[in-house]
């Protein structure tokens, strides 16, 4: 049985490994903020935008790292190899597509959905820079899903402060022109992303290389092209693939309703944006965690540990996020002056923060609910949920921005909407559903 003490000893190197990517949001955030508004809210839309993009690539990963860990689960080391290896290769020919239909269609795009022209044309030079990152990226992400699914995660401690480090360094020195850089300012913020990838990648190829027996596992095994194995992980991954994508576009699009109340709210958002991934990662470490542990369990013919271990690892979460809500309540100006030192965009970003921290209560709960339905490979009825709430969470949107013109802390309360209507789905789903018998 799953203690405690072994979710939190699986789940820590996942949480420093988003750490150390949320630090570089946060920073380069921080940096931006320093240069101007403008370049502030343009990251978030160039953000929002290639992240859009990237959970293509996730969603295919994630789908990987469920049938890893079914492999792992059920001993059959070769074959969780033969995923990898598939997955490798299948990944690259999807960067590639993505890259193309990136390189050519953004500005397009933007300029139909981006009113101020200086945004436009901020995030347009941030996004010329970070679509090269795709190819590097999408194959990190499989390094992952295969240490997460083995259930070898300390390397991703390792990795995760390696690009953290690199990234910093190359972001202060391209954004402000030091270190015998030129200033690139949102450019090179972008540029040293890509940059960041590269190394992640050249750590993961020399650290599986040295550390890992390759040949139990079959690793770099890429003499042929194993349809049968990629449809496997297509079968599960899709659906992740295009509800991951249908809610980050969905958020791109609250993005750009922001961006119509003017420069203020957007760099506003942006900085809530930026605390989401930063003070909510425990919840996303343990929704990884989840995911990962139901795979195994199933794997390994545990059916019955599954539900309790649901209920111990939503317990773990709301623990760890309590302090984390009650700082931010009480010091609220603390978090938007890491960002700005512009005292009307503090004052403003605060009913925000009070907002936040309503979000991180409902976050918690459905984020990980929602992860458990995914590990049980129905990643089907996953993309059902996602598709129902999206309603919702449009239609609350649409009224708040066109109809009331609420305020921007006002617009946010539909992330909780958002979380509310996903754990209601997924609690129902494992409450009464068929997963028990799903075989993948």
């Amino acid at each position: 049985m799953y203690t405690n003490k072994s979710i939190i000893s699986l789940s820590y190197p996942i949480f420093l490994t988003l750490l150390a990517q949320s630090v570089v949001n946060v920073t380069d955030s921080a940096f931006l903020g320093r240069i101007g508004e403008v370049e502030l809210g343009a990251s978030a839309l160039g953000g929002v935008f290639y992240f859009a993009i990237f959970v293509v690539g996730m969603g295919f990963a994630t789908g990987a790292q469920i049938l890893i860990g079914r492999r792992n689960g059920e001993k059959e080391f070769a074959r969780v190899g033969e995923v990898f290896n598939q997955g490798v290769l299948f990944s690259l020919v999807l960067a590639g597509i993505v890259f193309g239909l990136a390189y050519w269609l953004t500005a397009p795009l933007l300029r139909l959905f981006i009113h101020s022209k200086e945004i436009y044309v901020a995030t347009a030079t941030y996004l010329d820079y970070r679509v090269f990152g795709f190819f590097f990226a999408f194959v990190n992400l499989m390094f992952r899903a295969f240490y997460v699914g083995i259930m070898r995660t300390k390397v991703l401690i390792i990795s995760g402060f390696i690009t953290m480090g690199f990234n910093v360094v190359l972001s202060y020195g391209l954004i402000f022109g030091h270190f015998g850089f030129s200033r690139m300012g949102i450019g090179g913020a972008a540029l040293a992303s890509v940059l960041a990838e590269v190394i992640a990648f050249l750590f993961f190829l020399f650290y599986t290389l040295v550390f890992v027996k390759i040949d139990v596992y079959r690793l770099f095994h890429f003499s042929t092209f194993h349809f049968q194995t990629v449809w496997k992980i297509l079968d599960l991954s899709f659906f992740i693939m295009f509800q991951s994508f249908l809610s980050i576009s969905t958020w791109f699009l609250f993005f750009i309703f922001i961006e119509k109340m003017g420069e203020r709210p957007l760099a506003v958002s942006n900085i809530i944006r930026s605390l989401y991934s930063l003070l909510g990662l425990p919840v996303i470490t343990f929704g990884v965690a989840v995911s990962t542990i139901v795979s195994n369990l199933l794997g390994e013919g545990k059916v019955s540990e599954v539900l309790p271990m649901v209920r111990r690892v939503i317990k773990l979460a709301l623990l760890f996020m309590f302090p984390v809500i009650l700082v931010t309540a009480l010091l609220p100006r603390m978090w938007a002056a890491i960002y700005t030192n512009d005292s009307g965009l503090i004052t403003a970003t605060v009913p925000s923060l009070h907002v936040f921290c309503l979000i991180m209560l409902v976050f918690a709960v459905g984020n990980i609910l929602f992860n458990a339905v995914s590990g049980t490979g129905n990643t089907r009825m996953a993309l059902l949920f996602e598709m129902v709430v999206m309603v919702a969470y449009l239609t609350y949107i649409y009224f708040v921005n066109f109809v009331f013109h609420a305020s921007v802390s006002i617009a946010w309360l539909s992330e909780i909407v958002y979380w509310v209507g996903l754990g209601l789905c997924s609690f129902w789903y494992l409450k009464r559903g068929n997963w028990r018998a799903k075989q993948i």
